[in-house]
């Protein structure tokens, strides 16, 4: 849950104002808007690229893999996921949580790639491939941002 959002149900649920301290905690998460809506923006306009470079880097270390035995399906399939991982990196981003990443990208994932029989190893690995793909493109700063949620996503799929 978002900040704002865990904010207001906490003086909500207590019904009161919100405190002090969360209204600075507030400023503090719209101070921080700027930068996390510039992150998104370049993950965003390097979507392709991510997931290009991101494969291309996960293909070299396993290259014993369905999405790269020749069949074009499951290729496509590999290359549309990693893309939605990379956009569901960005809506945590712009929220400043891990919501987004939490219950479609761990809970449901997890559970889908574990009925496909598709080795949850080698979605860690392709996640850490896109993690280094994505994270050339951004500043040492922006780099402890997003890293962080990658590595949030890479520790809920490892088996």
């Amino acid at each position: 849950m978002s900040l704002i959002t865990q904010s207001i149900a906490n003086a909500d649920r207590e019904a009161r104002y919100l405190s002090h301290g969360e209204l600075n905690a507030l400023r503090s998460f719209f101070e921080e808007g700027n930068q996390r809506l510039r992150i998104a923006s370049i993950l965003t306009a390097n979507a392709d690229r991510i997931v290009e470079k991101g494969s291309d880097i996960f293909w070299q270390r396993c290259p014993v893999t369905p999405s790269n035995s020749g069949n074009a399906t499951f290729r496509a399939s590999c290359v549309r996921d990693q893309g939605w991982y990379i956009r569901l990196i960005t809506y945590a981003v712009v929220v400043g949580d891990i919501d987004p990443l939490q219950d479609s990208g761990i809970k449901g994932a997890k559970a889908m790639y574990t009925a496909l029989e598709i080795p949850l190893r080698n979605v860690v690995e392709c996640m850490r491939c896109l993690k280094e793909a994505a994270l050339e493109l951004l500043t040492q700063e922006d780099k402890a941002e997003v890293g962080a949620y990658f590595d949030y996503l890479i520790q809920g799929m490892t088996p």
